[in-house]
C-alpha cells in the first residue's frame, strides 16, 4: 500500500483469480458493454455519441447495467477515460447502472480512483459500478507512459486493490497513510466494486477480497466457467458483499435473419484474426467481407475464437445465451456488440431485450402509448 508497507495489517499471501449474479432466479439479467468503436468512415465524436444514444436505448429497454471501456493509443475505439464518460451518461439516462469495464487500476493512484467513483457516486447514487482490470488496455510502451512507475507486478496490483478498499471504507489504519489521508466527496455509499479478468488470476483476488467478478469471454473463450466456480468456492465475505457475485461478457450479434447474422459474424471473425495477428485496423466494411477468402490456417483460428462470439437470430441466441449462463451458473450476462453500421448494433440490443423479455422502463412505456 502506499508508503506504508506492511504495517496495514493485509495479508497478501493467499492464491490468486468478467459479469455474473449468483442468484437462483432463471430470468436472466442483461447488461451492455461498451467500447466506444470508430465505424468505418465515422470519428471519434460520432463513436463517442453512438455510445449515449446505445446508452439511452438500453436505460429504456430494460438492460441492468451499462459499462464502458478503457482503451489506449488506438484509432479503432475511442473509449479512453471511462470516468469522464459516465459523468455524461449519467445526466442522459434515467435508471441503469453505469460503470467501468473497466478502469486498468495500475495506471494511476488508488487514492484517484476512489474520488473519481465517489463523486460519481454523489452525482448519481446507486447506479455506480466500478470496474477494475489490470491489462494495459493497449501496449506496454503506452501502459508506461500512462505510468512509468508501473511495475505490472500481481503484488502491487493487490496493494492497490486493498488501498481502495480502505479509502471506500474511510479506514483509519494507524500508523499507515490511511490514518490521515481520505477520500472525497464523502458520500453515504459507495460503487459495487467489480474485478474483471480474462485468465481466472483476478477472479481469486476477487474472492479473497469480497469483490464481485466478471469473466470476459469475449477476449478468452476458453476456461470461464472454471474461474467464475473456483471464484465462487474461495468467496470471503466482506463489508461490501456478504455473497460472491459474478457474471459473464461475451460478443454477441442479433439479427432478424440468419443470413444477416452470418454477415455480422463474419465481419466479427475478421476483425478477431486480424486482431490475433498484431493487425489493428478499422472494422472491415460489407465490401472487404465480401471480396476476403478465408485460408485453412484462419479457418482455425476461427474456431479457436468460437467461444468468443454468440450470433444468430432472437431465437438461436437466446438459446446460445441460456446455456452460457447455465454453464457459467450465473442469471446476468454482459453483451458486447460491434458492427460496421450503428443501426445493426441498435437492432442487435432491441432483439436480445425482446428475446429475454426486459422489462422496459416507465419512460418508455408511456412514449409508446403517446405514439399509439
Amino acid at each position: 500500500m502506499q508508503g506504508a508497507g506492511k504495517p496495514l495489517g493485509h495479508s497478501i499471501g493467499f492464491s490468486f483469480l468478467f459479469l455474473v449474479n449468483m442468484t437462483t432466479s432463471p430470468k436472466l439479467r442483461l447488461n451492455v458493454l461498451d467500447q466506444s468503436p470508430i465505424r468505418p468512415g465515422a470519428t471519434a465524436r460520432q463513436a463517442v455519441l453512438e455510445t449515449v444514444e446505445l446508452a439511452q436505448l438500453a436505460d429504456r429497454l430494460g438492460y441492468t447495467r451499462f459499462w464502458v471501456s478503457e482503451h489506449h493509443s488506438t484509432n479503432t475505439l475511442a473509449g479512453s477515460t471511462p470516468e469522464v464518460l459516465i459523468a455524461h451518461l449519467g445526466s442522459q439516462t434515467q435508471r441503469i447502472r453505469l460503470g467501468s469495464g473497466g478502469v486498468m487500476l495500475p495506471h494511476y493512484s488508488a487514492l484517484k480512483v476512489a474520488e473519481n467513483f465517489r463523486m460519481l457516486e454523489t452525482l448519481f447514487p446507486g447506479r455506480i459500478d466500478l470496474g477494475m482490470g489490470r491489462a494495459p488496455g493497449g501496449d506496454r510502451l503506452t501502459a508506461h507512459a500512462l505510468n512509468p512507475s508501473n511495475t505490472f507486478s500481481e503484488q502491487d496490483f493487490v496493494e492497490q486493490l486493498l488501498d481502495l478498499q480502505a479509502y471506500l471504507r474511510d479506514e483509519k489504519v494507524p500508523d499507515t497513510i490511511h490514518e490521515r489521508v481520505m477520500a472525497i466527496p464523502q458520500a453515504p455509499a459507495a460503487p459495487e466494486l467489480w474485478l474483471l479478468s480474462s485468465s481466472g488470476q483476478s477472479g481469486l483476488f476477487a474472492a479473497h477480497l469480497g469483490m464481485a467478478f466478471s469473466f470476459a469471454q469475449f477476449i478468452n473463450g476458453h476456461g470461464g466457467p472454471q474461474a467464475v466456480h473456483q471464484y465462487r468456492e474461495r468467496f470471503r465475505p466482506s463489508l461490501e458483499l456478504t455473497a460472491p457475485l459474478a457474471n459473464v461478457a461475451v460478443f454477441v450479434l442479433c439479427a432478424d435473419t440468419e443470413d444477416k447474422a452470418q454477415e455480422l459474424r463474419a465481419a466479427m471473425d475478421l476483425v478477431l484474426l486480424r486482431f490475433g495477428k498484431g493487425e489493428r485496423g478499422a472494422f472491415p466494411t460489407r465490401e472487404e467481407m465480401r471480396s476476403y477468402h478465408f485460408s485453412a490456417e484462419d479457418e482455425a483460428h476461427l474456431r479457436h475464437n468460437r467461444g468468443r462470439v454468440v450470433s444468430g437470430t432472437a431465437e438461436q441466441v437466446h438459446a446460445q445465451l441460456s446455456k452460457i449462463a447455465a454453464d457459467y451458473a450465473v442469471d446476468e450476462i454482459t453483451a458486447v456488440t460491434i458492427t460496421a453500421d450503428f443501426q445493426d448494433r441498435l437492432r442487435s440490443y432491441e432483439l436480445l431485450a425482446e428475446a429475454f423479455a426486459l422489462a422496459p422502463t416507465a419512460a418508455k412505456q408511456e412514449t409508446e402509448l403517446v405514439a399509439s
